[in-house]
């Protein structure tokens, strides 16, 4: 063989070399570009997916925030209602509880002033029975009462005979009106159908 077709040999070796080792890198750079584009998708798609659920997760977050509001604000209005109603009805209770403190000082008063009343009149009567015990004890009182009492005894004796003997007349007043009766009965029973022409005559 000559030379020069070792050298073109060769030459055409070198080239060759060159052309697979320049093949093998580019096929290696395209599998690491596909692995390295394979990974940023599967990372693109991961972080939209976490995208997504976060979003959703603040949204879930806010909904359940909004509605935690909601309640509290219910029931903040239902506790400031009854709270209201509680405060109206204390109000309106101590108001029936003064009116009737009131009442009952004014009624209190009066009883008080009746209490003063009654003591005064007591200690009047207290007096008064002092003094009459002083009276009886001196015994003029006592008997004169009792000299009072004899009068009066009398005076009803005497009455009482009176009226006896009023009683006894007028029952024989009227037993002789019924005499009286009875006999006129019996002459207008003899003088009818007779003629009497005496001026005299009278019919009883």
């Amino acid at each position: 063989m000559k030379t020069r077709e070792i050298i073109l040999i060769l030459i055409a070796a070198a080239f060759g070399g060159v052309a697979i080792v320049t093949w093998s890198g580019e096929e290696a750079a395209n599998q690491r570009a596909a692995k390295i584009s394979k990974e940023a998708n599967e990372a693109r798609l991961k972080s939209v997916a976490d995208i997504n659920a976060l979003t959703a997760k603040a949204a879930k977050d806010a909904a359940d925030a909004k509605n935690a509001a909601a309640e509290a604000g219910k029931q903040a209005a239902d506790l400031l209602a009854k709270t209201k109603t509680d405060a109206d009805k204390a109000v309106k209770q101590a108001v029936e509880d003064l009116a009737k403190a009131k009442e009952d000082t004014a009624k209190a008063t009066v009883k008080a002033t009746e209490l003063e009343k009654a003591k005064a009149d007591a200690a009047n009567r207290v007096n008064e029975l002092t003094a009459e015990l002083a009276r009886l004890r001196d015994g003029s009182e006592l008997k004169e009462a009792i000299a009072k009492q004899k009068k009066a005894e009398a005076d009803l004796e005497a009455a009482s005979t009176a009226l006896r003997e009023a009683n006894a007349a007028t029952a024989k007043a009227t037993a002789r009106l019924a005499e009286v009766e009875e006999e006129n009965r019996r002459l207008r029973e003899q003088t009818k159908g007779t003629d009497n022409v005496s001026p005299n005559y009278r019919a009883l």
